[in-house]
């Protein structure tokens, strides 16, 4: 186990309107805001998205298994911001339900925001991380610079 250990920083509100990309706007925002660290808690609506629901197999590395979302539904998440080998890096993941179906996952690539995304960002100050590819999971992992004995 890693940790690191640091306090909160500065909190936005941000909206992200109908057509936006809600992970391409999100990370513009983080970016241009210098925000190292922190998290990122969202609600809204997707016109589309790709989510990530789990594993083909349960081996390691994993080949992810692919949800494609179409027609406006609404969305739940959290994701954590860590710096990453070309900027920010997020990982984000969110429950998402139209009608009497829902799905949990990991939203990767696009999400187009249908009526409107809002989010609250917090930033971590003090934090010492970095989200770096590991080699024996395939994943970008968070590396901290404390470790439990």
């Amino acid at each position: 186990m890693q940790y690191s250990e640091g306090q909160v920083g500065r909190v936005f509100t941000v909206r992200i309107d109908d057509g936006e990309d809600f992970i391409r706007e999100i990370r513009r925002f983080v970016a241009a805001m210098n925000i190292q660290s922190g998290m990122v808690h969202f609600l809204g609506a997707a016109r589309n998205a790709t989510l990530v629901t789990g594993p083909k197999e349960m081996v390691i590395p994993p080949t992810p298994r692919r949800e494609e979302i179409f027609g406006g539904w609404e969305l739940l998440g959290f994701a954590t911001i860590h710096p990453g080998v070309e900027g920010p890096s997020l990982h984000i993941h969110t429950v998402a339900g139209r009608g009497i179906r829902s799905l949990a996952g990991c939203l990767r690539e696009k999400a187009e925001v249908y009526l409107v995304v809002e989010a609250i960002v917090t930033e971590f100050v003090g934090i010492s991380a970095r989200r770096l590819p590991d080699e024996k999971t395939g994943v970008d992992l968070p590396v901290f610079d404390r470790a439990l004995p």
